[in-house]
This record gives structure tokens, sequence and C-alpha cells, in this order.
């Protein structure tokens, strides 16, 4: 692939991301505020016993704040996983632009979110120790980057199985080798409980399942709107061509 297919394919992926960026804060803000309200709510009752101030207003936070980090993040993520596009096409199998789209969107909400999660989930305000809170990070961050680099090796793996076992049973047996080492990586990291004694479990878990929603919404919407974007760059007559010749009179 030349420098200029890799810069068209860069550009159409920060659009893309941008446009998922904000289907993903439209359900940020409609489904991830109302447990952040809550606890805030519950946060500023100890500050307030505490002498805490608000240092930036809830408005701000919930309106401008939430779009410009969604936003920024989703044109991000956009590029770098254009870049990734980049590399996969043509290299994971007999799949067009717009199928490798979507394997690179679902393969990056997997590895990059899912896998994290699963043994780090988010947690809303007023949850988590800030004495653990940078070890907390480190090994979250840790994770994403053990979680790709397996994935990597997994896709590896599976393509020198393929020869001999088949596409299916090569799949197969990458993706349970995948699911077994992530699990070995779960035992040995350390967990965190450091949800206050009184904090409401059904907000914990709203919360959670806003922040699973989001960046669902997030890698589905790029996957559609990357993969159609991609499709027209490679075949870009097909349209053009179809449509030309609906306007041409049959020959009599």
């Amino acid at each position: 692939m030349n420098s200029r297919s890799v810069r068209s394919l860069l550009t159409r992926g920060m659009l893309a991301g941008l446009v998922a960026g904000f289907a993903a804060m439209l359900v940020a803000y409609f489904l991830g505020e109302g447990p952040v309200d809550a606890a805030i709510a519950f946060e500023e009752a100890g500050a307030h016993e505490h002498g805490g101030e608000e240092l930036v207003s809830r408005a701000l936070q919930s309106t401008a704040g939430l779009a410009t980090g969604v936003l920024v993040f989703g044109v991000a993520v956009g590029g770098i996983a254009s870049l990734a596009y980049c590399v996969a096409l043509g290299r994971v199998g007999r799949f067009g632009p717009r199928a490798t789209a979507a394997l690179v969107a679902l393969g990056a909400l997997l590895t990059v979110y899912v896998v994290p999660y699963l043994k780090y989930p988010p947690n809303p305000p007023a949850v988590g120790d800030p004495d653990t809170i940078g070890q907390r990070t480190a090994l979250h961050f840790l994770l994403i980057l053990l979680s790709v680099l397996l994935a990597v090796g997994a896709i590896l793996f599976g393509r020198r199985l393929a020869g001999r076992l088949g596409d299916w049973n090569a799949t197969v047996a990458a993706g349970a080798a995948f699911v077994l080492v992530v699990g070995v990586a779960y035992a040995f990291l350390p967990s965190f409980d450091e949800v206050p004694k009184g904090f409401p479990a059904q907000v914990v878990w709203e919360f959670r399942l806003a922040t699973l929603a989001i960046q669902a919404t997030l890698w589905t919407v790029f996957g559609l709107v990357f993969g159609e974007l991609a499709e027209r760059l490679f075949t870009p007559g097909r349209t053009a061509g179809a449509a030309f010749r609906d306007r041409t009179p049959a020959p009599r």
C-alpha cells in the first residue's frame, strides 16, 4: 500500500472517528450522566463534611467538557485504527475493505476495552482509593498492551495453523489460546475492590453498563462509517458507473 493510500485512509479514519465520537457522546449524555450525577451527589455529601468545594461546574463538565473529550478521543482512535487497518487489509483473510474495517473495529473493542474492562471495570466518581490510582492506571494500560499483543499473536498463530487445520479450526484454536492466556493474566494481576461503604451498588452497575454502551457505540459506528469510506476509496467507479448505466438509454 502506497503512502497516498495510507494518507487517504488516515483522513477517512479520523472523519469516521469524529462521527463515531458524536454518536458515543449522545450515548454518554443520555445513559452516563445519570449515574455520574448520583455518584457526584454521594461524593459531595462527604466533601461538604470535610470542607470540599467544586472547582469546575457540573454543567460545564456534562456539556462542553463531555463533547470535547469524546470527540477528540473519537478522532484520535479513528486515526490509530485506520493505521491498523492499513496493516490488516489483505493479511487477515479474504476480506474486502468493508469487512476488514468491521474486523478491525471489533478487534479494537475487544482488545482495547472489553478485556481490560472485565478485570478492571471503570468506576464512577467517589469510587476508588486515591492512594492506589497510580497503580490501577498502570495495570490497566499494561493489560491493554498485553491484550493487543496477545491478539496479534493469536492472529499469527491462527494463520500458521490454517494450512493444517483449516480456517475454521485454526480460528477456534487461536481464539481459545487467546482466552486461555488472558485468563492466566487475570489470575496473576492484582484486583481492587474499593467501593466505599454505603455507596449504591446500582449506581456502580449502571455506570459500568453505560461505559460499555459508549464504547460499543463508538466502535460500531466507526466500523460502519469507515468501512463505507474505505470501500468507496478502493472501488471509486462502482457507484458512479452504476449510476451512468442507469442513465444510459438501452441500444436499439
